[in-house]
């Protein structure tokens, strides 16, 4: 197996991963049972963690996407916050990333999908209220879906970032 077919497979994969491993093959210039065993090494390494679309997220109803950032207090960080935060995160399906993370004067990081600001607002003000006292400030950034956007959101950007 030629050393770079792992990231030249992963590159195509970002194209287009519901092409199958015989199409994928071609591509690559390899026979199909040898990209079958790299597409399989990727996913026990976890390389590959999962597949998925990104879809045209209004016509799945969200009007809005939003990156609320937060900053919980150094001294309230413990894995019994951290435990809490997989707990509350874990009840919201519409929250797709939560994140430790730095910058802006935060080091939290989730980003959501809403149906609408009404909905943003309410789930705004039940973060404040479950972690009053933890959150020293959460600032949220709301996106209007299908307006002003220069990139759409997807990962198959990254099949041209140099190795």
């Amino acid at each position: 197996m030629r050393k770079d077919l792992p990231e030249r497979l992963l590159r195509e994969l970002l194209k287009d991963s519901k092409r199958s491993d015989r199409e994928l093959a071609k591509t690559l210039g390899v026979s199909q049972p040898t990209v079958t065993r790299a597409r399989h090494n990727l996913e026990r390494e976890g390389v590959i963690q999962n597949y998925t679309v990104i879809p045209d997220f209004r016509k799945m109803g969200f009007e809005i996407m939003a990156i609320e950032f937060v900053k919980i207090s150094p001294d309230k960080l413990s894995p019994e916050t951290t435990e809490r935060a997989e707990r509350f995160t874990a009840q919201w399906p519409n929250t797709i990333f939560v994140s430790a993370g730095e910058g802006m004067g935060m080091n939290g990081v989730s980003i959501s999908f809403y149906k609408n600001y009404s909905e943003y607002h309410n789930r705004m003000n039940q973060s404040r209220a479950e972690w009053k006292g933890l959150f020293a400030d959460i600032q949220g950034f709301v996106i209007a879906l299908g307006e002003g956007e220069y990139k759409r959101l997807s990962l198959t950007y990254l099949k041209d970032v140099p190795p």
